[in-house]
Parts: structure tokens; sequence; C-alpha cells
């Protein structure tokens, strides 16, 4: 396996330390740094220094950190999973990671991408005649996001990537080269150590269909549908979980039968109290969505042999860990970007414990 950085020349030295401490091939620099920003011109330099006489490339972007031994992981993950684009990286606030975080509750280690997302780009692993079809279909294109353009070439070729859920890589920092700013702290979905990501990356299940996926956005709660690509806008609309509970089988009247039978009021208040009621509100509801589909994708899995790698297979405590890390990142990622800054650890032991009551009676919620 091939390795590159893309980068910057004003993160040259960022780029260089990053290349040297996971023992990665060189750097691939932005061809025009003067001019407009555009992640894929530096993007096409990176996936260009695929060696030929490799099966597989991994690329990095400059402004991650990630474990020493970072590359072994991908490349035991390339090794099991050969014809497939491995993705090591999800936003904890975007669709895909929505995805993860309920993978991650269900108990798998690996999802499939949704089609009508970017796909995060921080780091990503393709086989070598994947590299050579994207850089034909990415060359000439007006289009300056890799990441947007991953996914209209992933969705062409009919197979969207691989999702790792336990993340390793983690992106530092807020300042963006091309406008993602005013995102504000974005951060991984499932963060968690290497010793606990490589048995579950090399041995854990894959979710290929989560189903309807529950996420937040600026401080409210959306579900992505089953299909919704298939809409005339693509799919990059996004539906109001009460708009989208009849696609979904629930009674409206089951979540506010929850949230007046589950819902922990004094550690509602307190969540109130910091953030507001509606965020509150807005954050058990989404967590009970959440604790219902889990349970659901987690039924599927566990009666489907035919699903590659089962629960016996990877630690529990390390999957424990998983499902802990994606919970505790469900409330920041939750908050509007210019209120991210305000989660600090109290603030997010607090909003975990109160996630967790709603997975919890997510997991008892009836359908329709």
């Amino acid at each position: 396996m091939s390795s590159a950085v893309m980068t910057h020349p004003v993160r040259l030295v960022q780029a260089r330390e990053l290349a040297e401490r996971l023992g990665l091939d060189g750097l691939a620099l932005d061809p025009e740094p003067d001019g407009p920003p555009s992640a894929l011109r530096t993007a096409l330099v990176a996936w260009a220094a695929a060696d030929s006489g490799g099966s597989h490339h991994l690329v990095v972007q400059d402004d991650v950190s990630a474990p020493e031994d970072m590359v072994a992981l991908v490349g035991r993950a390339a090794t099991r999973f050969p014809d497939e684009a491995l993705v090591f990286y999800t936003n904890w606030h975007a669709r895909n990671g929505g995805a993860a975080r309920l993978a991650a509750l269900a108990g798998a280690s690996w999802v499939r991408a949704v089609p009508d997302e970017f796909t995060p780009s921080l780091a990503v692993c393709l086989p070598l005649d994947t590299v050579q079809d994207f850089r034909r279909f990415a060359t000439g294109s007006a289009e300056r996001h890799d990441d947007e353009l991953f996914s209209v070439f992933f969705r062409e070729r009919g197979r969207m990537s691989l999702i790792a859920v336990p993340n390793v890589v983690e992106h530092i920092g807020t300042s963006s080269i091309n406008g993602h700013a005013t995102q504000g702290i974005r951060l991984a979905v499932c963060p968690v150590d290497a010793a606990d990501a490589a048995p579950l990356l090399e041995r854990g299940r894959v979710l290929e269909e989560p189903g309807w996926i529950p996420y937040m956005r600026y401080g409210e709660g959306y579900v992505r549908l089953v299909g919704q690509e298939h809409g005339p806008d693509g799919g990059r609309g996004h539906h109001r979980w009460l708009d989208a509970l009849p696609a979904t089988g629930i009674p409206e009247r089951a979540v506010r039968d929850a949230v007046a039978a589950d819902m922990p009021e004094e550690l509602a208040s307190e969540v109130a109290r910091r953030f507001g009621r509606s965020f509150a509100e807005e954050l058990w509801i989404h967590c009970l969505l959440l604790g219902r589909q889990a349970a659901e994708a987690a039924r599927r899995l566990s009666g489907d042999p035919g699903h590659p790698g089962h629960a016996g297979d990877v630690p529990q405590d390390a999957l424990a860990r998983l499902r802990e890390a994606a919970v505790a990142t469900a409330g920041p990622a939750g908050l509007p970007p210019e209120r991210r800054p305000e989660a600090g650890p109290d603030e997010v032991r607090l909003m975990s414990a109160f996630a967790w009551t709603a997975v919890r009676a997510g997991e008892r919620l009836p359908t329709a």
C-alpha cells in the first residue's frame, strides 16, 4: 500500500510532521496554491502518487491526528475488503455520522455510506483500479470538493464506500482552506484508540443497510429516509423527525408517550439550563429514534448469518467503548456550530447520560 498526505504550503510543516510520524510515503502539494481554493486539485495530485506496483493507495489530509500504527490498521482493513473504498473518518454531525453512530449502537464496525451526502475524505484508502478510475472521472471536473465528487463517482459505480465506525483518525482545528470553517468544531463521530479499533475493524460486523437514519443539525432532529436520494433534489434536503415519522412506522403518539414517561426531568432541566429546553427535547427525541433504529439493526445483524463478522469475534469491552463514544458525541454534534465550544467535559458527560436514557427508551419504542 502506497500513501500520501495532501496539503497546502500554509500547512507544509504540519503535513511533514504527520507524514513522518505515520510513516507515509510523501506529500502531495496543491499545484496552484495561489489559485481559488480546491481540495480536488490537490487530491488529484495525491491519488496520482499511487504506486503502480501496489494494490491500494491511502490518502490522508494534513489536518488530522492518527495513531502511529494507522498504516498497519488500514492495510489489514484493505486485506479484509480488497475491492472496497474504505473511509476512516466521519464527521459527528453528518448523515454518514448518523449512520456510523447507529451502526455502533447496533454492534457493527463498518457501515455502508449513504448516497446522498459527501464522502468524508480526511483518510481514504482505494484499490489501485479504483484510484485510476477516479482520476479519469475527476480530471477536468469543475467541482472543487473532492468529497462531493467521490460521492458522485461511487453513486455512478453503484456502490458507496465502506465507513469505519471506530474512528482512529481525528480532525484537528476549525480552520478550513476550502470554506468549511462556518461548520464550527468538526470531530469524529466514534473516536476510539487503536487498541480497540484493530479487532473491530478486522473482525467486526458490517451494516450494509442501516435503514432510516436519525441525525441532528443546528440543534434540531432530522431523519434521513430510505431511498431519498431518488428525490428531485438528489436527496440533499432535510426531513424534520416529526414529518418523517410516518415513513418510519413509529406513531407520533408513541414518541410523545415516551417523552412523558421516560425522559428524566432532572437531567432534561440541566441540559435545558445550559443549552435551552428546545435543544434538550430535540436531543432526547433524536436519541430515542436512534435507539429504536439501532435495536432493529442489531436484530437484523444477529439474525443474518450472511453478515460478515459476528458478535463473538470482537472483544465485548471494545464494542462497549465504541457505543459509549458514539453516544458521547451525539450532544455536542447536535448543537449549533456557534455553541459547540460551550460543550466542555462536564457538559458532554451530562448530555451523554441524558442521551443514554433516550437510547434505552428507544429500544422499547413500539411501531405501528
